[in-house]
């Protein structure tokens, strides 16, 4: 018998076992990768879900619009809102009153209500009526409360209106302390110029020439001589009328011709006379004067004068003299700038030979030839400037008060204004007319101070009403000591720009775009201004 060989069998195993071993690889690899998919499908998708769960968050609360809460009439937060401001105005009361328990416990449930309109607003839902009704009704018996007080709504409207006239006096209050610091700061002498003042005058008391030289410079007949040009300057500011001086002699074709009469005060005058004789402007004649050698400025001629001697008015101008002093001397203080001010309403009587003068303020810088200006044709009037009325502030009623009689009946309030700085005048119109008669009139209408409050040019307005011709605007461009921005074309073609305001070029308030106007016509390399103005 022949016996099977072994081998037969097992090679059918191996074979099974071999694709049982396949099988589970295959489902091994297969979990493998739907766990790997399912995972990766799960991060991909997981931010996108949580995105889209915030973005219904923030929907959810921006569903609350507390601005429409507030104003449907209908809503808690309205009732509240109400509430709390009705209880705000009892709180002002109470405290009025001295009642400050009721003031205290307003304020506490003012605050609770802030509270819970703050937290609507965080958490994006309606103020429910839980929440309002404790504080609403808390409030509503705290109001009632005050009315027992007697704190009606009539007593309410009544302490509201004189708070507010009371705010708003306080407010204009507050401007016109603004305004008279910086008229003060526009009025005060830096102490650059103090010291470049004082050393002048160290000289002509050192050098005693001068004094000579300048009596001989009196009697010069160019000084009336009406076939040149004549320019008045009235000031005690002997480096802003220095500019004056140099940028009209540097910009004229005919320097030569031109005549300035200065006059400043006691104080400032042996200075001014100091610079103007020893430094020449381009071959021009500068006379310097003194206020006090004109005797037309006395009680009985001048009303300016005599109302200066008054005791208000030396109150009002003098604040803070000794009570000693006596009026005559007072008129001679170096505070006392308004003489110097109101000359420009004298010059006939301080040149009563000359028949055309242009009057320049010490504010203003010279940029063109101002010669032509004898030329203009003023057509029987007596003052030629450059109209200010573009704007409807610079109408006669702006600076006049037209509630007094005697002004409604005389004049326009909706008549142009005009600008002192840069005038021309004539000065046989102005005697034909009397205008300075007409200026003493007013002053004396005005004792009172209810016509207008200060300054020349509301006196200049009434007393050259219908005398004055308008000149071309580009003669006179005013603005620079206040506004800092006016176009440069303008500034350019300008013949006289003007730094009228509170920000005067030789102050550190100045506007810095404009100081180099100024500041081209002073010689820094001079010795007293290197020692004064550049240290």
């Amino acid at each position: 018998m022949r016996r099977r060989a072994p081998e037969f069998r097992r090679p059918a195993r191996r074979r099974l076992s071999y694709w049982i071993c396949l099988l589970i690889g295959i489902s091994i690899a297969a979990g493998l990768v739907l766990f790997l998919f399912q995972h990766h499908h799960q991060d991909r998708f997981e931010p996108l879900l949580r995105e889209k769960v915030v973005a219904d968050e923030e929907i959810t609360r921006e569903s609350l619009n507390l601005t429409q809460e507030l104003l449907s009439s209908s809503s808690y937060a309205r009732q509240l809102a109400d509430q709390m401001t009705l209880a705000k105005a009892y709180v002002v009361i109470a405290k009025e009153h001295h009642n400050l328990q009721l003031a205290w416990e307003l304020s506490s449930h003012i605050r609770n209500g802030q509270r819970l309109l703050s937290q609507a607003a965080v958490r994006g839902k309606s103020i429910t009526l839980e929440e309002a009704h404790p504080v609403v009704s808390r409030l509503a018996q705290l109001i009632y409360k005050a009315q027992d007080f007697h704190y009606d709504i009539s007593t309410t409207i009544t302490t509201l209106k004189s708070h507010t006239l009371a705010l708003e006096e306080r407010a204009n209050a507050a401007t016109a302390q603004s305004a008279e610091f910086g008229q003060l700061a526009a009025e005060t002498m830096p102490k650059s110029l103090h010291c470049f003042n004082i050393k002048l005058t160290e000289e002509w008391f050192r050098n005693s020439s001068l004094m000579k030289l300048s009596e001989e410079r009196r009697n010069l007949p160019r000084l009336v001589d009406n076939n040149l040009y004549h320019f008045c300057i009235f000031s005690d500011n002997v480096m802003a009328t220095s500019v004056v001086v140099n940028s009209t002699a540097s910009n004229a074709d005919h320097p030569q011709q031109l005549v300035f009469h200065v006059v400043t005060d006691e104080v400032n005058y042996r200075a001014m006379t100091t610079w103007f004789l020893r430094n020449d402007f381009s071959g021009c004649t500068v006379e310097v004067r003194s206020i006090e050698e004109f005797n037309l400025l006395n009680t009985s001629f001048s009303p300016l004068v005599k109302q200066l001697m008054l005791a208000e008015t030396r109150a009002y101008h003098f604040a803070g003299s000794s009570q000693d002093q006596n009026a005559e001397s007072r008129l001679k203080d170096t505070n006392f700038a308004s003489l110097l001010n109101h000359l420009r309403f004298y010059i006939p009587q301080i040149q009563p030979l000359l028949e055309k003068v242009v009057f320049l303020d010490d504010d203003v810088v010279v940029q063109k030839d101002l010669t032509p200006l004898f030329s203009v044709e003023l057509h029987g009037n007596v003052v030629g400037a450059v109209e200010t009325c573009l704007e409807a502030f610079h109408r006669f009623y702006k600076y006049i008060n037209f509630s007094n009689p005697v002004v409604s009946s005389k004049f326009d309030p909706q008549a142009c204004g005009w600008a002192f700085g840069m005038n021309i005048f004539d000065l046989i119109a102005w005697k034909k007319a009397n205008v300075t008669a007409k200026y003493h009139y007013w002053r004396e209408q005005n004792a009172d101070k209810m016509i207008w409050k200060r300054g020349t040019l509301a006196p200049g307005l009434l007393a050259f009403y219908g005398l004055m011709e308008p000149l071309d605007q580009r003669w006179h461009v005013l603005g620079l000591g206040y506004d800092p921005e006016i176009d440069d074309r303008l500034i350019e073609s300008a013949a006289v720009v003007h730094f009228n305001g509170n920000m005067k070029p030789w102050l550190k308030s100045s506007i810095s775009r404009y100081k180099n106007l100024w500041e081209q016509y002073i010689d820094f390399s001079h010795p007293l201004i290197k020692d004064c103005i550049m240290h």
